[in-house]
């Protein structure tokens, strides 16, 4: 029996690679979007039953042109991760307005493009699951995540619409809210860090408790991916033991 597709946006060495570890290890092929081609291919190289696609999913067309290439070449997925994205920490003031533009289209857009391609199969089968990751900024706003947590409530809100219309389809759609810093082996590692990512100075100095780790992440998306028709869930809201909240 040909094994199922998993379809996962922002493979990076954190949260994505795992994603990618965790879904080939349970039974998926996993066709990997990402903007960094040798962190792709590496990745290929490293796990079975797994496919490399390069895209800036900021880019609609090409985004769309991705999709396409994954069902020619690997057949429809049963499941979508949207792990993608966009961010920036600025002030309203301080921020380019464009930025709010651009994390939008990654967060949220794109999000709109790929369930209206995916989705159509799922439902057609009568099972499917599209999995959506998220952090605290869709849950409220600070003065740093001015043009962030717009698109990432917007997020969390379009994923709650697709739940509500593909749920009685038989798809499943879930938000998964990461509320902590992740422990990324690329946070200290400026040539390996996202350029729009500086973590604060006091993160050297906390404990291993104040991180989650990306593959217990991993697993909880998986679960989620993987609960009993009868027993469905949206929203999740995952932190390390230690975290205040």
């Amino acid at each position: 029996m040909t094994k199922p597709i998993c379809l996962i946006t922002g493979v990076g060495e954190g949260t994505g690679a795992a994603l990618v570890r965790r879904f080939a290890k349970g039974g998926y092929q996993v066709a990997m979007l990402a903007r960094n081609r040798d962190r792709l291919v590496a990745l290929e190289n490293e796990i079975e039953d797994t496919k490399a696609y390069r895209c800036d999913i900021s880019d609609l067309d090409a985004l769309q042109a991705i999709i396409e290439s994954v069902r020619s070449e690997m057949g429809s997925p049963s499941v979508l991760v949207h792990n993608a994205v966009a961010a920036t920490f600025k002030t309203f003031q301080d921020a380019d307005p464009r930025d709010l533009e651009r994390n939008f289209r990654v967060n949220t857009t794109a999000l709109l493009y790929l369930a209206r391609a995916l989705a159509p199969a799922m439902v057609e089968a009568g099972s499917g699951a599209i999995m959506v990751t998220g952090n605290t900024a869709a849950l409220r706003g600070i003065p740093t995540y001015a043009v962030f947590a717009p698109t990432k409530a917007a997020q969390r809100i379009l994923a709650q619409s697709l739940a509500r219309d593909l749920g009685p389809k038989g798809v499943h759609v879930a938000y998964i809210t990461t509320d902590a810093a992740i422990n990324a082996s690329w946070l200290g590692d400026d040539t390996q860090r996202p350029s729009w990512l500086k973590p604060p100075p006091s993160w050297k100095d906390k404990p291993e408790d104040y991180f989650a780790k990306p593959g217990a992440i991993a697993d909880e998306v998986f679960h989620i991916a993987h609960q009993d028709r009868s027993t469905w869930s949206f929203d999740h809201i995952i932190r390390p033991y230690a975290e205040k909240w």
